[in-house]
């Protein structure tokens, strides 16, 4: 396959990649909506997003789905495969490598924990040939509320008049403690948090805690 064509087809896949993770967004808190997208001479095998609820992650999904064709496959990744869990369960990174995937592309870091560069280090020290940044612009969406609650430890709020693709809806007093008020959100697992127009979006925008 020539260069060009194979950097068309990257592109293509993670778009879809991104597609799938867009259409989980607000469903998967707390953790991040993730699409993964495996393919092997053009084809995609298999595909999936981080379920409701944040659990299955995208990558055991995707991987089982694709049974032993995902050997020599490449995975389109919007964030990071995890290189360990919460929770003890094997992790996404080891999916793809006891899978036999061969290549790994990846949209975004994953600044946590349990991820923060691990993931890509353990694929490469597995043999795999790993990519990072790819759309990474176009992914940002996606995480800019996990982000800014690892950053903050409060969720992103945003002004919306449907809250669509949002964990859920702030109400509080414009009058309140905001910050705390976020900051409890934070704790119980929300990332990215609507208001509608007027007063609490006002007094929110006052203290800096209202996104652009």
């Amino acid at each position: 396959m020539t260069d060009a064509r194979q950097a068309s087809d990257d592109i293509r896949f993670m778009g879809r990649a991104i597609a799938l993770a867009r259409a989980r967004m607000g469903q998967t808190w707390p953790n991040p909506a993730v699409g993964c997208v495996i393919v092997r001479d053009g084809e995609i095998l298999a595909e999936a997003a981080t379920a409701p609820g944040g659990r299955p992650h995208a990558e055991e999904q995707a991987v089982p789905a694709a049974g032993d064709r995902a050997r020599g496959a490449t995975a389109y990744v919007t964030m990071e495969p995890c290189g360990a869990r919460s929770s003890g369960r094997t992790s996404c990174a080891n999916f793809l490598m006891d899978a036999g995937v061969a290549r790994v592309v990846v949209a975004a870091v994953d600044p946590s924990p349990f991820a923060c560069g691990r993931g890509v280090d353990r694929l490469r020290k597995a043999g795999l040939r790993v990519e990072t940044g790819l759309l990474a612009q176009e992914a940002a969406v996606l995480y800019e509320g996990y982000l800014h609650r690892v950053e903050t430890g409060r969720p992103l709020v945003r002004v919306s008049d449907t809250g669509d693709g949002f964990d859920a809806r702030f109400a509080a007093s414009p009058k309140a403690d905001l910050a705390t008020e976020l900051e409890r959100l934070g704790e119980a697992g929300y990332t990215r948090v609507w208001v509608g127009p007027g007063d609490l979006a006002e007094a929110l925008a006052d203290q800096g805690l209202l996104a652009s």
